[in-house]
């Protein structure tokens, strides 16, 4: 039991960590930064929030919302305005208070903070500044912590935010402008664009700051116009910090004005060298089910935004119906887990496994099969590139094969330098030779391949049967019942 919290907090707590069980896209950190001996907590790059760390350690992160009101009537969200939900509200301390204690007493590792709209995005973002300076600056807290964006906050205070975070993230909710309009009549495409891109333009010109000479390479052509930038990075402290002074949302912000204006006069600011802004990069979460997208629709777009350098994750959330009276909604008795599952997989042939989005979707096949994973569908689309040699072909194509991954890839590529790989050595390490034995050949005898079998054979071969309701091993007698 806290103690040290009071049952009010707890109930806010309970109330607001329960709301926002909606918003997925909080998976990983992406940060590394250690302890200063200064500061309490640390940020890891290998995961937060119910991850797994490379070395098996399970951590975790504190996901809540600062607010359930809002005055959007976003028709898919149980928090929009016309729902009839209880609604709390933390101040920025209650939200320091509670990340504090959870951290020391173990429980979490990190803070990942969304908000509902109060009065209006502004003021909104404000409030969240407010309790990420306080967690910095008065309690010390040096975790990792990520925030949401919201749609329509200035570009000042998007700005001052970004020093505090390590990752920032702005819902597009769904992939098109039409499926927006349609059931977020409040929201406009544009206005979530808009703070997307800002984030962006702001990580690259922290990363020239500090001496990213790919990333100076990449956007200017010429040394003036990057110098240029560099001052104008470099004089915007000032302006950053009258800002800070004229902010007044709460009675807490006080207490930050204070705190801002010692760490100025001392010759400190926000803005400091030894910050990145946004470290961790850029994330996003598209609703999968709410609208008539397709599969298509999604990863196109997914794969456009993996073009920018800061965007780190796109994250799908399958709808879940909770405002099952709107009929503008579809009346789904439960969330399309599998085709969730499905899109992530296609996301990650997209990020690790050079796939581009047109072979994975086009206008034949605008959704993906849901009865076998992405990467089979699409070999048993291509069956003229089969059977592959696993002892010659090069890494780009083994990584394509079912039942190979990228480690498994690599470790093919390393160990066939030693001698001929056979259907034993593969196995041994991490081929699920299931799939792969269809399409490929090796240091053995071939076994029946896709073209043998044929790829509708192939797909009959590996579809997962229903289980039965009875033993066919058992002997049955008919007595002219019908089986139930």
């Amino acid at each position: 039991m806290l103690t040290s919290i009071s049952a009010d907090i707890m109930e806010k707590l309970k109330i607001l960590s329960d709301a926002a069980k909606f918003d997925v896209a909080c998976t990983s950190s992406g940060a590394s930064r250690s302890g200063n001996g200064n500061d309490m907590g640390s940020a890891f790059a290998s995961g937060i929030c119910h991850s797994f760390t490379a070395d098996g350690r399970c951590i975790s992160l504190l996901k809540i919302l600062f607010t359930n009101e809002c005055i959007y009537d976003c028709k898919y969200c149980i928090n929009r305005c016309t729902n009839d939900v209880e609604r709390v509200t933390f101040t920025p301390e209650e939200v320091c208070k509670l990340t504090v204690e959870f951290y020391r007493r173990n429980y979490i590792e990190g803070l990942f903070l969304s908000s509902g709209i109060i009065e209006s995005p502004e003021h909104t973002m404000q409030l969240l500044y407010t309790t990420l300076f306080l967690l910095r600056n008065k309690y010390h807290f040096n975790g990792y912590i990520h925030i949401k964006g919201i749609p329509g906050a200035s570009s000042e205070v998007l700005e001052m935010i970004g020093y505090l975070c390590d990752r920032m993230s702005v819902n597009l909710e769904l992939p098109t402008a039409e499926g927006l309009r349609a059931v977020a009549p409040n929201k406009a495409r544009k206005n979530i664009l808009t703070p997307m891109r800002f984030i962006q333009n702001g990580i690259k010109d922290s990363r020239m700051y500090h001496g990213n000479s790919s990333m100076k390479n990449r956007m200017y052509i010429d040394e003036q116009a990057y110098y240029e930038q560099m001052a104008e990075i470099k004089d915007s402290t000032a302006r950053l910090s009258e800002y800070h002074r004229s902010l007044r949302v709460a009675t807490d912000c006080g207490k930050a004005d204070k705190l801002a204006e010692k760490s100025w006069e001392s010759g400190l600011s926000i803005k400091r060298p030894d910050r990145y802004y946004v470290p961790a990069g850029q994330s996003t979460q598209m609703i999968v089910g709410a609208t008539a997208e397709t599969d298509k629709d999604i990863l196109f777009l997914s794969s456009a935004l993996y073009q920018r350098p800061t965007m780190r994750r796109v994250y799908y959330s399958g709808y879940i119906s909770v405002n099952t009276y709107d009929k503008r909604l579809p009346a789904l008795k439960q969330p399309p887990l599998l085709r969730e599952h499905r899109l992530y997989q296609a996301d990650w042939l997209l990020r690790f496994y050079q796939f581009k989005v047109d072979e994975i979707v086009d206008d034949a096949y605008p959704d993906l099969d849901l009865e076998i994973d992405p990467k089979l569908s699409w070999a048993l689309r291509h069956p003229e590139l089969f059977p592959v040699d696993i002892n010659k072909a090069d890494y780009e194509m083994i990584l394509r094969i079912p039942g190979i991954g990228v480690k498994s890839a690599r470790l093919i590529i390393a160990s066939r330098r030693f001698s001929k790989l056979g259907f034993y050595q593969l196995k041994k390490i991490g081929v699920v030779m299931k799939k792969a034995q269809y399409f490929i050949t090796c240091s053995e005898l071939p076994m029946r391949t896709v073209n043998e079998v044929t790829p509708q054979g192939v797909r009959n071969l590996l579809v997962r049967k229903p289980k039965k309701k009875y033993d066919d091993r058992q002997l049955t007698l008919d007595f002219g019942e019908e089986r139930e």
